[in-house]
């Protein structure tokens, strides 16, 4: 088969119909029949024929009117050019092509064998009656049988077993293109967007350049796509084969058969179908176990038709990978483009809206669709939010997706009035919430991206012991920026693997700046320690995780707190890049007096609760809830009021849990 470059080839115009030529080809048996039939000559015995210049077949060849209605031989001469086949093998093709197409083939095909029971196709009927024959032509390595374009009912008898047209290739002769129903199930077409932002487009581009240039002739005709997203890989596949003439089929490594045989089979059929179609195959890359990515890239290898590898990271092999073209970040104004254009029939979404959208979110160009049909989905509703309060919701809902599985997401509901801070920490969060609310203005409309380019984050850090409030205060904010508390697992991230802590924070980072989220690193010292004097090997990878999270940070745009109980344990390298720092003081006693009253419902049956006397508990914020609520637990198990003899034994409780014990001064007054 000759390399696969631009699909199949049209037949060119004034051509004879399929049915003509296959009436030729009938004509050249029926002239094998009369020779056998004929005094002297040998009936029954199909050999070989002699090299024929095509006399013989002229002269029993029959006039005929080409009928306007038949099918055309451009899928046949399509055939013919992209596998290579010779006048011979063409001609058998056309021979089982009539078998399933002309009522006369049966008999006609017995007449020239000499065999009633023969009454179809044989190779050694082919040998006998076609011009140009050669014994290559069905061997297992030659066209026909190598692209299962022709098949044997018996594979021991070669000669003189029934040749059959595969079903598929029938179809395809006939004008009527379909993918192999084998295939089925593991191949899934992929539909071409409609538009694609400038720098995807140029991604495409690149693709399709791709496939034209490979380096040897024989060299896989492939081209890797990385970053981005699955559906945004996969866009700029679709478009890059739509230029390229071809539609696109996808497929996941993972249904890429790990034994040779079954490979071999599959490679086959799906290289048959490209040219057919013709089509390009995206190939999805995930998370794969040796076998998987053995098996993955022995198919890839041998690939003689454009083949796209769709994968979040570059892919680690040492067979050939092709041209690498990397998903392209959104600048704001593509962003700001997608935004208008996919809200442009949506009222009361005026540009300023627009902009603070793309300050917040930098989502794909089919997820910002999909947030458009949510808000026109919702907007006939009786929905208390206007149309960019759906925008928004919209948003969030789109970057869940993403953010879902690397962390505990938080529905942010305590406000202001659930805080308990001295005024200099609440100025400093209400200043870290300015500054986000305000980045499209300042960044876009005021030109201060352009200009600084880095470090357009806000990273806060709080640091304070545990219970004082951090969480508290990451929610509220996240309250009042409309935004999702994603609380980051820190077992999830950091990996002993050489490398993997790296990749994960990179998801992490990734996922967060695709908006819709606060990130909250808890307990962030044993992430962001100080980098340790390099001893070994363990040290020195240690100190590559932390220097790889420290441009992270510099680079990241979105809102990131951490909280740490150990101030002083952070790198100052680290403390450079931290906008804001807030102090959480253990809370003295009035401010302890303010947390009783708030933490307990107006609607909490009670008898005698004095928050004063509560509040010479020398406990934190945290113990504070956990207390009252245990409280309010024990009260409702005896069908009581809550009291503070409650209390006294949920805060033994508590006590008993921090290794502490209670003293007369913070209970004195009690009973």
């Amino acid at each position: 088969m000759g390399t696969h470059r631009t699909g199949a080839v049209n037949a060119p115009g004034g051509s004879p119909t399929l049915l003509a030529e296959i009436r030729r080809v009938l004509a050249r048996v029926d002239a094998h029949a009369a020779r056998a039939a004929e005094p002297g000559t040998a009936a029954g015995t199909d050999t070989a024929a002699e090299p024929d210049d095509g006399s013989r077949g002229r002269a029993a060849d029959v006039e005929h009117v080409p009928d306007p209605t038949a099918p055309a031989t451009a899928p046949l001469d399509a055939l013919v050019t992209c596998f290579g086949l010779t006048a011979f093998e063409r001609d058998l093709v056309l021979l089982t092509a009539a078998y399933e197409l002309d009522a006369t083939t049966a008999a006609r095909c017995a007449a020239a064998s000499g065999d009633p029971e023969r009454a179809y196709p044989t190779f050694s009927l082919a040998l006998a009656a076609l011009g140009e024959p050669h014994w290559s032509a069905l061997t297992p390595v030659a066209p026909l049988r190598r692209w299962r374009m022709v098949e044997l009912d018996d594979e021991s008898r070669l000669t003189l077993s029934r040749l059959r047209l595969d079903e598929r290739i029938l179809h395809f002769l006939l004008g009527s293109p379909y993918l192999d129903a084998r295939l089925h199930g593991q191949l899934r077409r992929t539909s071409v967007p409609d538009e694609l932002p400038p720098s995807y487009d140029l991604a495409a581009s690149r693709v399709a350049a791709g496939w034209s240039t490979a380096a040897r002739p024989d060299a896989p005709l492939l081209v890797e796509v990385v970053g981005g997203d699955l559906r945004s890989r996969a866009d700029i596949a679709a478009a890059a084969a739509a230029r390229s003439g071809l539609g696109l089929y996808a497929m996941s490594a993972e249904d890429i058969p790990t034994d040779a045989a079954e490979r071999d089979r599959l490679a086959r059929l799906w290289q048959r179908e490209a040219i057919l179609l013709p089509a390009a195959l995206l190939v999805e890359i995930g998370e794969l176990d040796r076998d998987q990515h053995a098996a993955t890239d022995a198919f890839l290898t041998g690939a003689a038709v454009p083949v796209v590898v769709s994968s979040r990271d570059p892919r680690q092999s040492d067979r050939p990978h092709g041209d690498r073209v990397a998903v392209p970040r959104l600048d704001d104004e593509e962003q700001l483009g997608l935004w208008v254009g996919a809200f442009r029939d949506v009222v009361d979404i005026g540009e300023h809206e627009l902009r603070s959208l793309v300050a917040q979110f930098q989502l794909a160009p089919h997820v910002v669709r999909s947030a458009a049909a949510a808000v026109r989905r919702d907007l006939p509703g009786e929905d208390e939010l206007d149309a960019a309060g759906l925008a928004w919701r919209a948003g969030l809902n789109e970057a869940r997706i993403g953010m879902d599985e690397l962390g505990r997401r938080i529905e942010p509901e305590a406000g202001w009035d659930d805080l308990v801070l001295h005024e200099r920490q609440t100025s400093v969060l209400r200043e870290i919430v300015a500054h986000v609310r305000q980045r499209a203005t300042v960044h876009q409309e005021w030109g201060f991206a352009a200009t600084l380019r880095r470090g357009l984050g806000v990273t806060a850090l709080f640091a304070g012991g545990s219970g004082t409030g951090k969480t508290l205060a990451a929610e509220v904010m996240a309250k009042e920026l409309g935004l999702d508390l994603f609380i980051i697992d820190l077992s999830q991230v950091v990996s002993k693997y050489i490398g993997e802590t790296e990749k994960n924070l990179r998801r992490v980072f990734d996922a967060a700046e695709a908006g819709g989220a606060l990130l909250l690193f808890d307990e962030a010292d044993a992430l962001f320690g100080k980098r340790s004097e390099v001893k070994d090997s363990h040290d020195r990878y240690a100190n590559l995780e932390v220097s790889y999270l420290l441009m992270r940070m510099e680079a990241y745009r979105g809102l990131a707190i951490l909280t740490t109980n150990m101030k002083k344990a952070l790198d100052t390298a680290f403390m450079r890049r931290i906008r804001f720092v807030v102090d959480f003081p253990f809370p003295a006693e009035q401010e302890r007096a303010e947390i009783w009253r708030r933490v307990l419902p107006a609607q909490t049956p009670s008898k005698g609760i004095e928050p004063e006397l509560l509040a010479q508990l020398t406990v934190a914020g945290g113990s504070i809830r956990n207390i009252a609520l245990s409280g309010a637990f024990l009260a409702a198990e005896e069908g009581d009021r809550l009291q503070m003899r409650h209390m006294l034994a949920a805060a033994r409780t508590e006590y008993s849990k921090l290794e502490r014990s209670l003293t007369p001064t913070e209970v004195r007054g009690w009973v």
